[in-house]
């Protein structure tokens, strides 16, 4: 990794952390693609059962730097389509990642800040954390999957109103719409985070990712197609290990001690 997007793993939690905070670690030409790098690790670590996306500094993410689109506005139309689809596969990592990912943020969370944030499973925002679309401001439309998950995670409805109109919203109406799971005191954000990480990844990650493969068909699928794969999924997970200890947990009347496996 680079020096703007840094990796680590500790206690089964695969952290990356967005590191350019000078200017609220917005995404330019060269810092593009490192995202994609680290949620590609994070995806296949097997080290890691639960991912955290964070963002160093005052924000988690302000979208693209206005100022590098404005320094080459001759070259935009090459530059995105040379750049946009890192950040892609950087969402499609996180989308497809075989364990549960949690974006936390705080501050500025702005154009593909919340493309990013809404590729995570769970989001934790701290109080004071601002939320908006920006694209139309600039002229444009959006990028990082915002007008797929947008109308997944708050309706079409109010999907529109944020993309068109790029009015920010707090952390309390975002809790309220559902983009995000939990707002906490900024000063609570780390060990919130901390203790959501750490229940994820002591968790039944095999499961988890059978969670995570379900859910994310579910659009795609008749109601009879989506009944047989949770029969398939939970055929497969009754032959984990985690499962085992899982249902003999219960039986005991004592806490589980899944391994992931």
């Amino acid at each position: 990794m680079s020096d703007s997007v840094l990796y680590s793993v500790s206690d089964s939690i695969a952290t990356i952390t967005l590191n350019r905070p000078p200017v609220m670690n917005a995404l330019d030409a060269k810092m593009i693609g490192q995202p994609r790098e680290a949620a590609e690790r994070a995806e296949q670590d097997a080290r890691a059962r639960a991912v955290v996306i964070r963002g160093e500094g005052p924000a988690f993410l302000a979208g693209g730097d206005v100022s590098m689109f404005h320094a080459n506005l001759a070259r935009m139309p090459d530059l995105v389509r040379e750049g946009a689809p890192e950040l892609h596969r950087a969402i499609l990592a996180l989308r497809r990642a075989p364990k549960p990912v949690l974006a936390s943020v705080h501050g500025a969370v702005a154009g593909a800040g919340v493309s990013v944030m809404a590729a995570a499973d769970l989001a934790i925002a701290a109080d004071g954390t601002r939320f908006t679309m920006a694209y139309s401001r600039l002229g444009t439309s959006p990028d990082g999957g915002a007008t797929y998950s947008l109308p997944r995670l708050i309706g079409l409805r109010k999907a529109l109103e944020l993309l068109l109109l790029s009015d920010s919203i707090d952390a309390r109406e975002a809790l309220g719409l559902g983009l995000v799971n939990w707002v906490v005191g900024a000063g609570q954000l780390a060990a919130e985070t901390e203790k959501i990480a750490q229940r994820l990844a002591q968790g039944a990650t095999l499961a988890f990712a059978a969670i995570k493969q379900l859910v994310g068909q579910t659009y795609d699928q008749t109601l009879a197609a989506q009944l047989n794969a949770e029969v398939e999924a939970f055929a497969r997970c009754a032959g984990t290990r985690d499962f085992a200890e899982g249902v003999t947990a219960f039986v005991e009347k004592r806490k589980p001690d899944f391994k992931g496996e």
